[in-house]
């Protein structure tokens, strides 16, 4: 049996159109997986008291490896603040975000790295 031309091009536009349907719901996944991750930062993060006090700010960096049901099985501090309260925070924060949400599917673990800031407003 032999498909007519335009049986052929309607066939090859639909799987071209269901793979640009199919990554653009994986970037949308992976956005809102890391909006999700931003909140859990956003709501997670604390302001060292002692740090308040002498008005000190900083930002970090640390890398997090985190496995597809969002345990974060390692993270290092790669770009510290430089000063002590601040840092001291760094594994606190990261023990609270400790799991995170699942990673979308299909990932089956994932290295990232999370910028962090103390900023007074």
């Amino acid at each position: 049996m032999k498909l007519s031309t335009a049986l052929k091009s309607a066939l090859v536009a639909a799987t071209a159109l269901f793979a640009i349907s199919s990554q653009a719901t994986a970037a949308d996944t992976m956005k809102s997986w890391q909006q999700a991750l931003l909140r859990a930062v956003s709501q997670n993060q604390s302001y060292p008291r002692a740090a308040l006090m002498r008005e000190i700010e900083g930002k970090a960096k640390v890398r997090l490896i985190v496995a597809a049901d969002g345990t974060i099985t390692a993270h290092e501090v790669i770009e510290a603040t430089g000063n002590d309260l601040l840092d001291r925070e760094i594994p606190k924060l990261v023990a609270k975000l400790n799991p995170l949400p699942a990673l979308p599917e299909g990932q089956t673990d994932m290295r990232i790295v999370l910028p962090l800031e103390w900023a007074l407003q």
